[in-house]
């Protein structure tokens, strides 16, 4: 069953991960592998109803202060609070390699030319590094975005992702590994009519690997919908949590 609302364009999601933190080498045994735990930073909304708690994970350079207002948002008009999935919202984004509708190699390459000395004001710095994202971002939107990721530590200005070795998998990163074990439960994929990365080309896969899913397009809104359109956003997550 797979239902969409508003105009097709086209999408990128990353896949749904494993419980468990990353694999890291295992010196005991060659050629094996061993699973570590990775502590993540988040921040925990309470809501006044005992509904199951409602998880926001952000993309790829965001940080978990992207989706504050919303989450407040939701926690006043659902009464849940941002655990276990019991059903899924994928916003702009699909289970299909997305190299070819996304500058994001771009925006990497950027960040690593950015280059600010040290010992000077944060504004002065925030200014700089603007200036030298701008010839290849001309979006200043996205030029704010990515510079949320600028930091200061000991008087030195650096981003705080690890930008070498996001180059390094850029390939994994823009792709998308295969599945064979389909998700069960409701999935909406909540799309922006303007954004280029959920297409009706991408339905196939994601009716495979989410047989409950909805599609809906939101008007006017590009890649970061939460943004664009945030009303419009809040009022789809809040509808798809009171289907049954």
């Amino acid at each position: 069953m797979l239902r969409w609302f508003g105009r097709p364009r086209l999408c990128l999601l990353r896949a749904p991960q494993p419980p468990a933190g990353p694999r890291v080498p295992n010196r005991a045994a060659a050629g094996r592998t061993s699973v570590t735990a990775l502590p993540l930073s988040y921040v925990v909304f309470d809501g006044p109803a005992p509904q199951p708690p409602l998880v926001f994970l952000h993309g790829l350079l965001g940080s978990k202060g992207n989706f504050r207002a919303i989450a407040r948002a939701l926690v006043q008009r659902s009464g849940r609070k941002p655990d276990l999935v019991e059903r899924l919202v994928s916003v702009d984004i699909s289970p299909t390699e997305s190299v070819a509708v996304t500058d994001f190699s771009a925006y990497i390459s950027a960040m690593r030319r950015v280059s600010i000395p040290s010992g000077i004001p944060r504004s002065t710095a925030h200014r700089l590094a603007e200036d030298q994202l701008r010839p290849a971002i001309q979006v200043s939107a996205v030029r704010q975005f990515l510079l949320t990721n600028l930091v200061e530590a000991e008087g030195r200005y650096m981003w705080r992702v690890n930008l070498e070795a996001i180059s390094h998998h850029m390939a994994n990163i823009m792709g998308f590994p295969v599945f064979h074990t389909p998700y069960p439960g409701p999935t909406l994929f909540l799309a922006g009519s303007d954004s280029p990365y959920v297409s009706s080309e991408d339905y196939p896969e994601i009716e495979r690997l989410f047989p409950e899913a909805e599609i809906q397009y939101i008007p006017g809104a590009g890649h970061w919908v939460h943004a664009d359109k945030s009303q419009e956003f809040i009022a789809a997550i809040c509808n798809f949590l009171l289907l049954p």
